[in-house]
């Protein structure tokens, strides 16, 4: 089972009891619920990726019941489940090492051959390709400029859309290539993030998922945010701020090793 970023301060900051209620908003590989299992506690969790569900450990794990669905939808989920009020909420913004790796969707850009598909559910009618298709250059660059704060955004867009084929992950890295004049797997990196966050409507889903949260959880309760994006981490801030929330931590817990230095945690007290 792969270990989620900043597992161990993200169990600590949600405070586990015993017998308490948990929701585990992005279930991904498992990480989350086995450990709050493990300290005692119930786990509701979902993921929108049916194939994240059907490789679970569920069978291994006692207290813990899984539910494919959107978080935007948390509040629903858990009253149609009886889980409420819970105790703790966590979510994982990021992809697990399986969808990257073995769902054949384009999420990385390391996978050449693949279809620049990037849904996490194929309940969702557009893929990256549909939509870069549809978008006009000005529109795509929006998008990109919106999504990754990459700067040379409008570079990029007006490459993509001059090429005759974007089909697969290659033929973005190529234009990709083509605008920023050297590769990049930085900027390819801020690039696929983008175009997800658009399929799958990312930013909005959270929106409506930390509202949903708050509207189940138990006062006093946790809810524990990872983020990979300065995007990300500006809606939890302006979450928290607009409801009159206060973080457990001034400051974001911060991801120390190099694959997670973009990742950053904070603790909502309800």
């Amino acid at each position: 089972m792969h270990t989620p970023v900043l597992l161990q301060k993200a169990i600590e900051n949600l405070n586990v009891i015993t017998g308490g209620k948990y929701i585990d908003a992005t279930y991904g590989e498992g990480g989350y619920s086995e450990a709050i299992v493990k300290h005692g506690g119930n786990v509701l969790a979902l993921d929108l990726d049916v194939n994240q569900l059907k490789s679970s450990r569920v069978n291994e794990l006692s207290n813990l019941k899984l539910i494919q669905g959107n978080f935007k939808d948390i509040a629903r989920i858990a009253k149609e489940n009886d889980y409420c009020p819970v105790d703790g909420v966590v979510f994982d913004l990021g992809l697990s090492m399986r969808q990257l790796n073995s769902l054949g969707r384009g999420f990385s850009y390391k996978k050449p051959e693949e279809p620049l598909d990037m849904r996490l559910s194929l309940e969702n009618e557009l893929t990256a390709k549909d939509i870069i298709k549809k978008s006009n250059e000005i529109e795509l660059y929006e998008i990109l400029a919106k999504n990754s704060e990459e700067i040379r955004a409008k570079e990029i867009a007006a490459m993509i859309k001059s090429k005759r084929k974007m089909d697969v992950v290659y033929d973005l890295t190529e234009a990709i290539d083509r605008a920023v004049g050297y590769k990049s797997s930085s900027v390819y990196a801020r690039i696929f993030q983008a175009l997800r966050i658009k399929v799958n409507d990312e930013f909005e889903n959270l929106k409506q998922g930390l509202a949903g949260a708050v509207e189940i959880i138990k006062k006093e309760g946790r809810i524990v945010v990872v983020s990979f994006h300065s995007l990300e981490d500006r809606i939890v801030k302006n979450f928290a701020k607009e409801n009159q929330l206060s973080f457990f931590n001034k400051k974001p817990i911060k991801g120390l090793r190099t694959f997670e230095r973009s990742a950053k945690l904070r603790t909502i007290l309800v």
